[in-house]
């Protein structure tokens, strides 16, 4: 195993944590009252007039994969050039604007927008595990706001399908997606779950200084949201049979728990110091969840 056992249950529980808020996040931005008169679910509309992406659904697995190669792009770029600054404003406001949809789901959206600001500054110029991680459970459900009204099956399905296979590539093959990690953990500005081992202790000695290099256990932000993504369009159909009912909530936290189980999977059979593409385990897990969703 890569990592010691409590910090893979606690990357677990956390991972399933985000999976779970986004849900209720989403959940929050429901219009019940259009949805019941439509008999179709409609979403309320984003904080200070933010317009979604008008892309149709059929075409979304492009617009956003084509968005994740663009940014890609850029930060390997901005790694190339060492503008630590221009990343360190890039992902501030990346921060504060899915922080901002994700208060404002459960706080009027001038604090939602206060508490945004607080959080992203905290997260990006103090950053501290606690803070790191409590905000990473909130940003994708966020995240998830904005992209599931534009998302059916076939075009997640097919998102899915292509960023595991994207995410295959990066790691194994281009090995870029290691060079983007080592970067974002060493400026701390890690997009995604972030816990690091204490080092053992030592006594004083005289001489020099010795730096101890902390290992970190780390799981990538697009590992959090594309399960989410995912999760978000069995929500809409789900919705539609069951309304807020128990039967809802069994069926919901199903794909969650899949994905779980697949990424203790992956961690369980992953080896120290190799790095492991964590979206096909994933994107695994969330079909094995919808299926079990059909025969309920």
């Amino acid at each position: 195993m890569k990592h010691d056992v409590m910090i893979v249950l606690v990357l677990l529980g956390l991972f399933f944590s985000a999976q779970i808020l986004g849900i209720v996040i989403l959940a929050r931005y429901v219009d019940y009252a259009k949805s019941s008169e439509t008999k179709m679910l409609v979403f309320k509309s984003l904080p200070f007039a933010i317009e979604r992406p008008e892309v149709a659904p059929e075409y979304s697995f492009a617009y956003i994969m084509a968005g994740v190669l663009v940014a890609t792009g850029m930060m390997l770029l901005i790694i190339h050039f060492g503008r630590v600054n221009l990343w360190r404003f890039w992902y501030l406001l990346s921060v504060i604007f899915c922080l901002l949809i994700a208060w404002t789901a459960f706080v009027p959206e001038e604090w939602g927008l206060l508490l945004a600001i607080f959080f992203g500054v905290w997260k990006v110029f103090r950053p501290n595990v606690l803070v790191h991680n409590l905000t990473e459970l909130l940003m994708y459900g966020g995240l998830v706001v904005v992209f599931a009204p534009i998302l059916n099956l076939m075009s997640v399905t097919i998102l899915l399908l292509l960023i595991s296979s994207y995410d295959m590539y990066a790691v194994w093959k281009s090995k870029h997606m290691i060079t983007m990690a080592k970067f974002l953990t060493e400026t701390k500005t890690f997009a995604g779950l972030f816990l690091p081992y204490k080092p053992m202790s030592t006594q004083k000695v005289q001489g020099p200084t010795i730096k101890v290099k902390v290992r970190n256990a780390v799981l990538g932000g697009g590992d959090m949201a594309f399960p989410l993504l995912f999760t978000s369009v069995v929500f809409k159909e789900v919705f539609l049979s069951f309304g807020f009912t128990p039967a809802f909530y069994l069926r919901m936290v199903i794909v969650p728990i899949c994905a779980t189980i697949a990424l203790a999977l992956l961690f369980w059979q992953s080896k120290k110091d190799v790095f492991y593409p964590a979206m096909p385990f994933l994107s695994t897990g969330c079909f094995i969840g919808y299926g079990i969703v059909l025969i309920m």
